[in-house]
């Protein structure tokens, strides 16, 4: 296959608990994941499926907190100086810590983008604007289903990034990639903007179909998946490691 498979590999802090979310993290930067993204757990994560959820339960009961969270960020990125870290996180936090302080605070660990997906650029409290005074990369969300018009508002901010929703719903269900979903990629990619394409990506023949059209795969439940199955008591790094590299391949 002659296009690079880039993985931008979702992980969730303090899951299964603090220590372990670094050998998450380690397993994922070694096994040659492209961007590591980071969520901060949320009691009520609006986009997340089962899985998702409840890694986000089991770190919110095992001590997860912002400021705890904020160090397992610098410690990941020491991980891997070279890659890319990005925040993903909800409104609430970002927003009772004050946008601006926040950001700051991130770009001071090395941290170089957020998602936030429930502050959209025209419900969002100023994110877009502080982001590019202060150098971080703000990265909205679509989906394949989002109307032109909308879709225009959306890169209307001129993100360097863009993180398609490949299908409706949350975040674990296995998606299928049809024609309607290449044709919605493939006009954007003539924007030259880097397509971040997620949602059910698990398995490495769906990213082959996807790396054509996109700059990197987004895949995060099925980490946490092999996390479950290897047992949230045990040391995480093998299986996640394995993951990895059986998607990103040779």
């Amino acid at each position: 296959m002659s296009v690079k498979r880039r993985i931008m590999a979702h992980m969730v802090a303090f899951y299964p608990d603090y220590g372990k979310s670094l050998e998450v993290a380690r397993a994922l930067i070694e096994g040659g994941a492209s961007i590591v993204e980071v969520q901060f757990p949320f009691s009520d994560p609006s986009a997340d499926g089962p899985v998702i959820q409840r890694a986000c339960k089991v770190a919110l009961e095992r001590g997860f907190s912002v400021e705890w969270g904020l160090k397992l960020l610098k410690r990941v990125k020491e991980l891997g100086d070279d890659i890319p870290v990005f925040l993903m996180s909800y409104a609430n936090i970002v927003f009772t810590r004050g946008i601006k302080d926040f950001l700051k605070q991130l770009a001071s660990i090395g941290v170089s983008g957020i998602i936030v997906p429930d502050l959209p650029p025209d419900y969002d409290e100023g994110l877009y604007e502080t982001g590019r005074e202060i150098g971080i990369d703000v990265i909205p969300v679509a989906t394949v289903t989002v109307k032109p018009h909308r879709l225009e508002e959306i890169l209307a901010v001129k993100p360097r990034y863009l993180y398609v929703a490949l299908r409706k719903g949350i975040t674990g269900e296995r998606t299928y990639i049809d024609k309607r979903t290449v044709a919605f990629l493939d006009n954007i990619r003539g924007r030259d903007i880097k397509i971040l394409g997620g949602f059910g990506i698990s398995e490495r023949k769906q990213v082959d179909v996807l790396m054509p059209h996109v700059y990197a795969a987004v895949v995060g439940s099925a980490f946490v998946r092999e996390i479950q199955r290897n047992g949230e008591n045990k040391n995480p790094y093998r299986s996640v490691l394995n993951k990895i590299r059986e998607l990103v391949g040779e």
